[in-house]
């Protein structure tokens, strides 16, 4: 199956596509809109921070095309810094318009525990995904994965979704808090977490991108 991998400037573009290419996929990198208009599974990836991102999207005139897309209703995967770009807007180093397409805001991971303690910011390292109250993962990319299974996660901001019950897919914990690690709406989906960079479980959940 094809997918294709958003190249904006910013991003961890190899190893994105190395794991899709392990998991069967043939990997196209682009920043041509004609390309992003024709694929059939897309990829926004991304490091770094919310401003550099979205600007790396303008500069490329890819912000639009990645909107009609998503209104396709083909299967777009946002990673990391593309998870982020998802939402409506950041208020890291100042107040950042996103892409829009799950409304929600990108706000600082709290760098005290929920009993007061201060602790390591950015947030670095394998936590266990956890599923909100009331959410299945039935039919989802997280169809394949059990409550508590570890990813490797590094940042410093998070997504709130301003519809939690709808769009918050699943969460971990850091310092007693709930951090959304992973967004949904319809064919979008967005994880906090790198698949590429989390063992098994992340191919697996690569896999049901690529076959869904």
């Amino acid at each position: 199956m094809q997918v294709t991998v958003i190249d904006y400037g910013i991003g961890n573009l190899f190893s994105v596509g190395r794991a899709l290419e392990h998991c069967g996929a043939e990997v196209t990198f682009t920043s041509d809109p004609a390309l992003i208009a024709r694929a059939p599974r897309l990829v926004l990836p991304g490091v770094g921070a919310f401003a550099d991102g979205m600007k790396g999207l303008r500069e490329r005139a890819l912000a639009e095309p990645i909107r009609r897309y998503a209104a396709s209703g083909r299967p777009l995967l946002g990673i990391c810094l593309g998870m982020q770009m998802l939402a409506t807007a950041s208020n890291e180093f100042g107040e950042h318009e996103g892409l829009g397409l799950i409304p929600g805001r990108v706000v600082a991971v709290p760098d005290h525990t929920t009993s007061g303690m201060p602790h390591k910011i950015p947030h670095i390292g394998w936590n266990g995904l956890q599923a909100p109250a009331g959410v299945s993962w039935n039919e989802t990319l997280l169809g394949d994965t059990p409550e508590g299974t570890a990813v490797y996660l590094v940042h410093s901001y998070a997504v709130t979704p301003d519809d939690d019950p709808a769009h918050r897919l699943a969460d971990c914990l850091y310092g007693g808090h709930r951090i959304c690690a992973a967004i949904r709406r319809g064919n979008i989906v967005g994880c906090q977490f790198h698949p590429e960079k989390s063992g098994a479980a992340g191919l697996r959940i690569l896999r049901r991108f690529i076959a869904g």
